[in-house]
Parts: structure tokens; C-alpha cells; sequence
């Protein structure tokens, strides 16, 4: 039985960050990997996507966004129920012991 192996997600910032410190004069790509904690393959396929895709690069998954935004909104319209039924059982017990 193996274990499947968990990735680091990063958020496109980040990505974005770490390309531009490796860009600067004087900084090697090494130092910037070492520093973050990412590998120089993972480095180099930010750099590889950005140069093909531009500003277009790192968007990510729209629909896995979309699905928590959804998820969110459903929670939320719980709570709000949940806590207008409790302020009503605060008036209702209000009347009733005064």
C-alpha cells in the first residue's frame, strides 16, 4: 500500500514573487529557492509557464474557487436562520417569564 504524496500549493504571488527575486542582478535562482524552501525544478517550471502564458499564468482553478464560494454562501444562510430562530426564542422566553 503506498502513500500518496501531498503537494505544496502556492499562491500566485508568491510564484510571482519568487520569479522576480531570481530576476534581480546579483541574486542566483538557487539562493531564491533556498530562501523560500522550494526546489530549482519548481522554480524553473513557474519561470517555463510565465514565459508561455504571460499575465495568464498561475489563475488557477476557477472552479474549485467557485465551489467554496458557493459552499460559503450556504453556510452563511445557515448561520443567519440559526441565529434569527435564536433571537426569537429570546423574545418568546422574555414574555414569557416577565
Amino acid at each position: 500500500m503506498t502513500k500518496s504524496k501531498s503537494y505544496q500549493r502556492y499562491p500566485a504571488e508568491f510564484k510571482r514573487m519568487a520569479l522576480l527575486k531570481a530576476s534581480e542582478d546579483g541574486v542566483t535562482a538557487n539562493s531564491v529557492c533556498e530562501g523560500l524552501g522550494i526546489s530549482f525544478r519548481q522554480l524553473s517550471r513557474w519561470r517555463d509557464e510565465f514565459r508561455l502564458q504571460g499575465d495568464d499564468a498561475f489563475k488557477g482553478n476557477k472552479q474549485t474557487s467557485n465551489n467554496e464560494l458557493t459552499k460559503l454562501k450556504q453556510e452563511l444562510a445557515k448561520v443567519k436562520k440559526e441565529r434569527d430562530f435564536l433571537k426569537d426564542a429570546v423574545v418568546f422566553f422574555a414574555k414569557e417569564s416577565g
